[in-house]
């Protein structure tokens, strides 16, 4: 792995525990194992190293939802595929993380990857219900958008809230309860 590599990894790594304002640049270039100047003649600083690794992580995370968002061959099936996945609640997201931090939030460049992250993973779903309502899977008075919504929420929602208890069982019952209202939206109570 070159420096620049090593860099976007360790700023990655250390954005998903510190948050933006939690992560010096020394603090990454200690973790790459990589100089101050190494650093600055592959970024600008730690804005652009920051957005880099941000682009990265959220490149990351659609790759993974996209997969579990295909499995199955129902609308509740490829949901309960993405909701169910295993996750480290206490981590937290690594995407969603970023939009509790003030100095991310305050810029455009640095949002920019969570904010797209989030309206993609929402379209996503808001697809799958919608396809879900047109097979007559799902009950045609749930609105896809809406229902979409809530399940991002819910899962961004349950790690805060397994963040806050230091328990992965908020989260769990979390995803598990959007689960069972997404099934209760089924026509067919078995799916």
């Amino acid at each position: 792995m070159d420096t620049a590599e090593r860099l976007v990894a360790s700023a990655q790594e250390l954005l998903w525990e510190r948050g933006y304002v939690g992560t010096s640049p020394k603090a990454i270039q200690e973790r790459a194992g990589a100089g101050q100047g190494s650093m600055y003649h592959h970024f600008k600083g730690k804005p652009d190293l920051a957005a880099a690794a941000m682009r990265r992580s959220a490149a990351q995370l659609r790759a993974q939802a996209d997969a579990q968002l295909a499995e199955g061959d129902t609308a509740v099936a490829r949901v309960g595929a993405y909701l169910m996945r295993e996750r480290e609640p206490l981590r937290g997201c690594r995407v969603g993380r970023m939009a509790m931090d003030p100095e991310v939030i305050a810029s455009d460049e640095l949002r920019e990857p969570v904010r797209d992250t989030f309206a993609w993973l929402r379209g996503r779903l808001a697809d799958i219900v919608a396809d879900g309502i047109a097979a007559g899977e799902l009950r045609p008075e749930i609105d896809a958008g809406d229902t979409a919504a809530a399940l991002a929420a819910v899962v961004q929602g349950g790690y805060v809230l397994a963040r806050a208890a230091g328990d992965r069982e908020p989260f769990d019952q979390a995803v598990r309860g959007a689960l069972g209202l997404l099934r209760a939206a089924a026509t067919d109570p078995a799916a």
